[in-house]
């Protein structure tokens, strides 16, 4: 079977912006200073909450509720009437 990520690169996508995208906002009091900012912390900072996001994204039962209430960033569409796949 084809993968999510074959069949819906636009959901891998936005998932993947989604995390880093809470990554980076863990960065915002480190940006506010403007004199002494250490990037190699930062950087991993931002590394580590992403792939922490994009790990609790891949669980099965979060993946679930995404496709209930956040369709837009499940791992794959619900499926429609008739459709006997599994995602």
């Amino acid at each position: 079977m084809e993968p999510t990520q074959t069949r819906h690169p636009w959901r891998a996508t936005a998932r993947t912006v989604f995390a880093a995208g809470v990554g980076a906002l863990t960065l915002l009091p480190t940006v506010a200073v403007t004199a002494g900012v250490d990037t190699v912390p930062a950087v991993a900072q931002s590394v580590t909450v992403a792939a922490a996001v994009t790990r609790v994204l891949a669980v099965p039962g979060v993946d679930a509720w995404l496709r209930t209430y956040v369709p837009w960033l499940a791992a794959a569409p619900a499926p429609s009437a008739g459709d006997d796949r599994t995602y």
